[in-house]
């Protein structure tokens, strides 16, 4: 039986770790090639061997989703390596430092917005026209429960990933005629190399984000994975514009 993704080509930002590794490697299993763009060399490099070592196609290209010039030649990598781009996962985000509203730098705010909110921008304005020229494409977006609700010393966080869920919705209206959608991915709390960086600082602890979740567990980034990969696939033709959450019941409350 044919994968899911079965001869696509997708582009998977932030696929060194996490949510894009365990998305990466998904869609490589559901027969997707898949271009690896990240800021860390080494995770990216090795999301790869994952792939070819479980007899897939990859490969990696070092990209900071916050510059322009990057951006621009990481899809046209793509599309030279691979001669087309048929979704992307536009997935990479930090989540800043956690501080209030008042105690917020501007330093810290202008790099996740650049990160989390103008990088998804850019990845879309340079996919966009790519999938045109084919006729059609599926892009995600990762936003956050963060992204349709409040949460207190994350205000750069907050802000950026209800902009992501705001843009997503601009771009899924602007191209629906095209044949091209656009969905984001809301994750609740997930087992991650960002979560465990928050953990270690302080600014939360393992019972306060199981609290969180009605489930009671925290989520896996494979969970994310399955939902991503159903956005970006054909059995989801007719989703477009929506904010997907994968959240254990987080923002049900």
């Amino acid at each position: 039986m044919a994968g899911l993704v079965e001869g696509k080509v997708m582009l998977v930002t932030g696929g060194g770790s996490g949510i894009g590794r365990a998305t990466a490697l998904k869609l490589a299993q559901e027969g997707a090639t898949v271009m690896i763009g990240d800021y860390i060399q080494e995770g990216g490099e090795r999301t790869v061997k994952m792939i070819k070592d479980g007899g897939g196609t990859a490969s990696f290209i070092h990209a900071d989703v916050s510059v322009a010039d990057q951006v621009e030649a990481m899809v046209a990598k793509t599309v030279q390596t691979y001669g087309r781009i048929d979704g992307a996962f536009n997935n990479a985000g930090i989540e800043g430092r956690m501080a209030t509203t008042v105690e917020t730098s501007e330093e810290n705010f202008d790099r996740t917005i650049a990160i989390n909110l103008k990088g998804v921008w850019l990845c879309m304005k340079y996919e966009i026209p790519q999938m045109l020229k084919l006729g059609g494409g599926a892009i995600v977006n990762t936003a956050s429960v963060a992204g349709l609700v409040g949460i207190e010393r994350l205000p750069a966080y907050n802000a950026s990933k209800h902009g992501v869920v705001g843009l997503t919705r601009t771009a899924a209206l602007e191209y629906a005629q095209k044949n091209i959608r656009v969905n984001c991915v809301c994750p609740g709390a997930i087992r991650t190399p960002m979560t465990e960086r928050i953990i270690d600082s302080g600014g939360m602890s393992e019972q306060d984000a199981v609290a969180a979740e009605p489930v009671g567990r925290w989520g896996k980034p494979e969970e994310i994975a399955q939902a991503v990969v159903w956005l970006l696939s054909d059995s989801a033709s007719f989703v477009t514009g929506h904010p997907l959450t994968v959240d254990g019941g987080w923002v049900a409350r």
